[in-house]
């Protein structure tokens, strides 16, 4: 019978998998086998606080303590074809959205460099980019429709932390049902209050609405994951520098 690992042991095994392989990519460039690139063509999603791309990829030291500190497992660790980026902390909102209510951002805390910090300008919060609607046509809102069921289904392991069950546990998205006469989802379950609402269509009857993002968002993924459409109307785009703006 195979052995389930828990949650610390695979972040573990993760972060040992990652030494190895920085280990073989840094020799192997050094000796000109691989050709180790920047890996800067696509912005990542990185974890709350997040420095500046380059200021980030110079001071993280891909010890992987906001891997394992993370309550719903949301930050991966680049692989080998990320280049210089391998090793380094990065988000996928869609398969898991970053737990924003968690307290503290634990992430930040335990970041032992400052690569992920709390420290913001007057206008900004710890952020990690901007949600927008890519696909206005396919929004259930938008198109006067409501919503039944779970928003993710089949083998989707994503978790969210559910107000109405319990304020301190996360909750598979795949367990959590809905019954909405109009779907507003990425508002309902947006953890930051005043960072996304349902505005009426103009020249439109019926119900029908569009979701509309505010500056108070912080990109933490939770509307893209929690999109019941396949793939999801609206998407994280992570800041052009990989952090604070």
């Amino acid at each position: 019978m195979k052995k389930t690992l828990s949650r610390p042991q695979q972040a573990r095994r993760q972060f040992l998998h990652s030494v190895i392989l920085g280990s073989t990519v840094v020799g192997g460039a050094l000796l000109g086998f691989i050709p180790v690139q920047h890996a800067k063509a696509q912005p990542k999603l990185r974890p709350p606080g997040a420095l500046a791309e380059d200021d980030f990829l110079a001071s993280c030291i891909k010890c992987g303590q906001c891997v394992q500190v993370c309550p719903v497992q949301a930050i991966r660790l680049d692989d080998i074809q990320h280049g210089f980026s391998l090793g380094t902390p990065y988000l996928n909102a869609r398969a898991q959205a970053c737990d924003f209510s968690c307290d503290a951002v634990q992430c930040v805390l335990a970041c032992p460099t400052g690569s992920l910090s709390h420290k913001v300008d007057k206008k900004e919060q710890v952020s990690m980019g901007f949600a927008r609607l890519v696909d206005e046509a396919r929004c259930l809102a938008v198109q006067g429709q409501g919503f039944k069921g779970v928003a993710r289904s089949g083998d989707y392991q994503g978790l969210l932390r559910y107000q109405d069950k319990d304020r301190w546990q996360p909750f598979p998205v795949k367990d959590y049902p809905y019954d909405l006469p109009l779907c507003d989802l990425c508002v309902r379950q947006c953890p930051i209050e005043g960072a996304i609402s349902l505005q009426p269509l103009e020249q439109s009857t019926g119900d029908k609405k569009r979701p509309v993002v505010h500056d108070k968002c912080v990109g933490c993924g939770v509307c893209e994951m929690i999109c019941p459409q396949q793939p999801a109307v609206i998407v994280i785009e992570p800041r052009a520098t990989g952090g604070q703006a």
